[in-house]
């Protein structure tokens, strides 16, 4: 048997995304920016597509841009803030994932005139200090703050509500990665009220190479990637058309069966944690526990050490079993989690992301339970 618990990585596309993105590559192969009848349905495809997606969040289809993923919506973001908008400060999380951290160090680098960037302190479980958080705003600078709606390591939850009416109290830009959460939750723009939030498919049953940026209609950015007119002039080059086919159809699927998802992908998180406090004698988890306050489908995990811990992740892939050590982005970097660094974690211990789908099943858990307990416990006695 083999088990796939790294979805928070990647998912496994939905058979309703595939089949429809083999009849877009099938029926519209035209370029979007031809103005013969091939070009324009290829065209009707992308902006049915944005359409679709922007009345899904509450926002208007002009303020959805189609971008290569999440990577480079939160790079768009970031750059356009202090580019286009004015700003000269920043204010983040060290535990934000790198296509931020990066983004913004990049940034820092490179501005002629100088930009501060201010980290806010954080909670042990991962949760940013609020008063911390309006006491950096009070300064009144120039700002954006960019802060994820959940963490990809630890699944810990940000009100992103409170933290967008901080920043509009303060007169600051908000800045909302929710790759992690953006089809496993309700979106709602107009009630968060971020200035941009970014999104990829694949992280919801969709294909990787897709993904968008929402940026609120009121903002005047100018496009990251130079090029041809496309995007309404916001991103060059030509449409990823068959990828953002399958960005919508993943995307209606997610939000059609939300709450069922929801519910059945929080038992199968539940139950992993009750049989693993059972089975394994002194494990603890890592980031918030409450199902209020943590995504649903991640889970990290902290494992009493053993002596073949550096093994841990190979071991159990060779008893079948997918998971990881921290963000897939960083896999092959032996540099540990700064996530977990970030909130003062123990790292001297084994410590495992397990990660789950709608497609994960109770079996897959079970079959995984046993693979920890032959190896971790197995080490132990």
């Amino acid at each position: 048997m083999r088990v796939y618990l790294d979805n928070a990585a990647t998912t496994p596309m939905a058979p309703e995304v595939i089949e429809r993105m083999a009849e877009v590559m099938k029926d519209h192969y035209g370029n979007p920016s031809s103005i013969h009848s091939f070009g324009r349905e290829a065209k009707a495809v992308i902006e049915i597509a944005r359409r679709e997606v922007a009345k899904r969040i509450q926002a208007e289809p002009r303020e959805i841009i189609f971008t290569s993923g999440g990577t480079e919506a939160d790079n768009m973001a970031i750059t356009c803030a202090v580019r286009d908008l004015g700003v000269r400060r920043i204010i983040s999380s060290p535990i934000e994932h790198h296509a931020v951290g990066h983004s913004i160090a990049h940034i820092e680098k490179i501005c002629k005139d100088p930009i501060t960037v201010e980290m806010v302190n954080l909670t042990k479980t991962g949760q940013v200090d609020m008063a911390h958080l309006e006491q950096l705003l009070q300064k009144g600078e120039k700002t954006i703050v960019s802060l994820m709606h959940a963490n990809n390591e630890i699944g810990t939850l940000l009100d992103i509500k409170i933290v967008s009416e901080l920043c509009k109290k303060h007169g600051a830009y908000f800045h909302s990665d929710t790759v992690q959460t953006m089809g496993h939750y309700k979106i709602d723009v107009k009630a968060i009220g971020a200035d941009f939030i970014t999104a990829a498919a694949h992280k919801f049953h969709g294909p990787k190479g897709v993904g968008f940026l929402y940026v609120n209609k009121k903002l005047n950015v100018s496009p990251l990637i130079q090029g041809g007119s496309q995007e309404r002039g916001l991103r060059g080059g030509t449409e990823n058309l068959t990828g953002i086919a399958g960005l919508e159809e993943a995307f209606k699927l997610a939000n059609d069966g939300i709450e069922a998802h929801i519910k059945q992908v929080q038992s199968i998180k539940d139950y992993m944690v009750e049989e693993l406090k059972k089975r394994v004698p002194g494990v603890e988890f890592h980031g918030e526990m409450s199902a209020d306050k943590s995504l649903y489908t991640i889970l990290n995990v902290c494992f009493p050490d053993f002596e073949n811990k550096s093994m841990l992740l190979f071991l159990l892939d060779l008893d079948g079993v997918a998971c990881s050590g921290g963000s897939a982005c960083t896999s092959g970097a032996d540099q540990g989690s700064h996530v977990l660094r970030g909130i003062n974690a123990n790292t001297n211990r084994p410590n495992v992301r397990f990660s789950f789908s709608r497609y994960t099943t109770k079996e897959e858990i079970d079959y995984a339970l046993k693979a920890i307990e032959k190896i971790v416990v197995g080490a132990l006695v």
